[in-house]
């Protein structure tokens, strides 16, 4: 049902459009054109939650995040994101929240990065702050960084990949290392809401 939603409005968006909360989008990895991507399929090591990587397949809709506001602070849908904000990704199927932890990534012992709970359940593991490379408020087509609020860490993603179940997938992972070409992403294709107005763009 959600990629059906989804289809109804993705076809013609401006490449300025505003990313606001409420927004449903795919975040693509600037350095491998992979999206982040969540399905049902556990980690073997480490925390054991859900897996977190980066799938080649555009189209693929389990690779769709809905942009909400910190743990316990609501975002009103059409709200502009400027640098600097705090938010959550809660991937729209399965509705687990983009999440981190000091467990190691499986594939480069780096920092877990997992899908976590569910629509009544959060917590500081899944607040991100917003990096915008730029001026202005978070835009589609613009670089951006995610840093883990309670470990500093910088999503990031590399060309490590998984064997099956997720054969072909990147990793996806945390770097407490200096921002490089590895941890920036940007909204590519999905639902764009006109700032304030929450009317589809």
């Amino acid at each position: 049902m959600a990629a059906l939603a989804i289809a109804t409005c993705v076809s013609a968006i401006d490449e300025a459009s505003v990313v606001t909360c409420g927004s449903v989008l795919k975040l693509e990895h600037k350095a491998t054109k992979y999206r982040l991507h969540s399905e049902d399929v556990t980690y073997g090591t480490g925390s054991g939650q859900h897996s977190v990587t980066g799938t080649p397949q555009a189209t693929e809709g389990a690779s769709y995040w809905i942009v909400r506001g910190p743990l316990g602070t609501p975002c009103d849908q059409g709200t502009p994101l400027e640098n600097g904000a705090i938010i959550r990704l809660q991937h729209s199927q399965s509705k687990r929240w983009l999440h981190s932890h000091l467990f190691r990534s499986p594939l480069s012992g780096q920092q877990e990065v997992s899908s976590f709970g569910g629509a009544d359940e959060s917590d500081t593991g899944d607040n991100w702050k917003l990096e915008v490379i730029g001026k202005g408020p978070w835009k589609q087509n613009q670089e951006i960084q995610l840093q883990h609020v309670d470990t500093k860490a910088y999503l990031m993603s590399h060309t490590k990949k998984f064997g099956q179940p997720i054969a072909g997938q990147l990793e996806v992972c945390g770097t407490q290392g200096r921002p490089n070409a590895n941890t920036k992403w940007m909204a590519a294709e999905g639902v764009y809401f006109s700032p304030l107005e929450g009317t589809c763009s």
